[in-house]
């Protein structure tokens, strides 16, 4: 059956976006998580994959051309599959919601559905129906981390309605309205459906409660989640209030939601940004256990750390339930894709590193200047992917990709996860420039402070675990990439040189490459590269 695509909303404050490629065209199969299109938004040109697998039966907009967000943008189904009724039908209907799941389980009442939604029936005049957004490119659901309006207050156009969690990051969401905060369909911490009712804005005094009611009957894809959502979470509160005597779990229970979700004010997340506090470690003693300035303030160190086993008695099961994040989900799906699509293959090396920390060492006794081991191998890997462009590649189905910028991923470790914030054209970029780079993209990663922007457009990524003492591990490629880097601890052990047995410092590191675009020759001669600017890192200021 025909699936109409609309234009999608990839950004919090996008309204239109431009066709700036497509990569797909009438005719062509497609795959679930193809690309389809290059999109400009407002913000920056993004690919938008698929959701569905067929064939492309139409495009509704062309390359250069503009449209709203839900506009029709193309219909993928069977091949040879007749769709002049969708195309016919399309004006007189409003685009809104017939891709989503709601339309497709329930087709008797996607009428109905959509003039809720729309605002064409039940609905008082000035009244408008908030949505969830789709605030990223692969975004399906999104939880609502906190509400920074209560219900009666004003609210201006631009003003900031809530903080989304998606798949990716949290972000601010605006309001494209001014009225009144009339209604919330959904609580800070419970999930739903993009599409389904977020609030209601309008007239100060409006009775809303016969248009929440009728949108959640009439089939919107908040439903089922809004129904069990309060079921779902009961469970870990109540373990979490099982055991009232302990400081850790009531932090825990206080400040954050049972996704894990820390609730802070904006100013106590601002500060703990700036002292590089984390979050999760602090407790919270403002309403309903929110993290507040003055918690920020009053926060030592050695508060963190402390924490203690919850008691079990012997002999006796016992486990907790923690539903799994919007980015521990999209972490899952997309490793899973990665690794049973993307034959690997893994090549191991051991670099000597004394000229290494020499050279760091020395360049440390500058004034005002710190460098670690991780910023010399994002440069080093950055000058070796000039020279080896194949390494440097993306894989499509119809050709591969071999990109002359080099933007490297630095996977970062986040309580949800892990995310990966990208040091663009870092080949450019001076090592100060890169330490610099990298530190501030961690410290606002721990936060969820990163946008889209940001962890997006990678070229190669690089894992490095070496800091916690592991000395050799093995990645999954963060596709498109052609290729991941794990990086290893520095060892000290003794090591062969001149025939002689002496002292020495050397590191593993295991890069993991897809056999379709990296041989082992091109990922062995990319290692040899790289071994040349590691070992001898002064190669890297010429």
């Amino acid at each position: 059956m025909a699936e109409v695509i609309n234009m999608p909303r990839l950004s919090d404050t996008m309204e239109e976006g431009t066709v700036a490629a497509w990569l797909k065209k009438v005719g062509d199969k497609v795959e679930e998580g193809d690309i389809l299109a290059e999109i400009e938004t407002d913000k920056a040109t993004m690919e938008f994959e698929s959701f569905n697998e067929g064939t492309l039966l139409h495009i509704g907009i062309q390359e250069g051309e503009t449209a709203k967000v839900d506009t029709l943008l193309a219909i993928i189904g069977d091949e040879g599959e007749d769709i002049s009724g969708l195309l016919n039908g399309k004006a007189p209907e409003t685009p809104e919601l017939e891709t989503s799941e709601e339309t497709k389980a329930l087709p008797e009442t996607k009428k109905d559905t959509k003039e809720v939604a729309s605002g064409t029936q039940d609905i008082p005049e000035g009244v408008i129906v908030v949505t969830m957004p789709r605030l990223s490119d692969t975004m399906e659901e999104g939880t609502v981390a906190t509400w920074l309006k209560k219900v009666g207050e004003e609210v201006e156009e631009g003003d900031i309605l809530a903080e989304i969690e998606t798949d990716k990051a949290t972000m601010e969401f605006e309001s494209f309205q001014s009225g009144t905060l009339l209604h919330i369909g959904l609580e800070e911490g419970e999930s739903a459906k993009v599409d389904a009712l977020l609030a209601i804005i309008g007239p100060a005094g409006t009775d809303v409660s016969t248009v929440a009611k009728n949108f959640k009957v009439e089939g919107t894809t908040s439903e089922a989640k809004q129904e069990e959502a309060p079921k779902k979470e009961s469970k870990p509160t109540e373990v979490l209030k099982s055991e009232p005597k302990k400081e850790t779990p009531k932090a825990t229970t206080n400040s954050s939601s049972p996704n894990g979700r820390v609730f802070v004010s904006p100013l106590a997340k601002k500060i703990a940004e700036e002292k590089g506090i984390n979050l999760s470690q602090v407790n919270g003693t403002g309403e309903n256990g929110r993290i507040i300035k003055r918690d920020i303030e009053n926060f030592t160190p050695a508060v963190q750390g402390a924490t203690v086993g919850k008691f079990v008695p012997t002999g006796q099961e016992d486990f907790d339930e923690v539903p799994n994040s919007n980015m521990r989900k999209a972490i899952a799906k997309n490793l899973a894709k990665s690794k049973f699509s993307a034959p690997h293959y893994y090549l191991n090396v051991e670099f000597d590193m004394e000229n290494a920390i020499a050279f760091r060492a020395q360049y440390n006794s500058l004034p005002d200047t710190k460098i670690s081991y991780n910023d010399m191998i994002v440069k080093a890997c950055a000058l070796a992917l000039k020279q080896h462009p194949q390494v440097n590649s993306q894989w499509f189905d119809d050709r591969m990709q071999l990109n002359n910028h080099v933007h490297i991923g630095v996977a970062v470790a986040v309580p949800d996860g892990l995310v990966v914030p990208v040091v663009r054209f870092a080949n450019e970029q001076s090592l100060p420039q890169i330490g610099a780079a990298v530190k501030d993209y961690a410290g606002r990663a721990r936060n969820k402070k990163l946008t889209l922007d940001e962890m997006e457009g990678s070229t190669f990524t690089i894992s490095n675990l070496g800091m916690f003492g592991i000395e050799s591990f093995t990645s999954i490629i963060n596709q498109p990439n052609s290729a991941i880097l794990s990086v290893g601890a520095i060892v000290s052990k003794p090591v062969v040189k001149n025939g002689q047995v002496v002292a020495g410092n050397t590191m593993k590191l295991t890069m993991a490459c897809d056999h379709r675009t990296v041989d082992g020759a091109t990922g062995a001669q990319f290692l040899q590269t790289l071994k040349g600017y590691i070992e001898n890192p002064i190669t890297m200021l010429v």
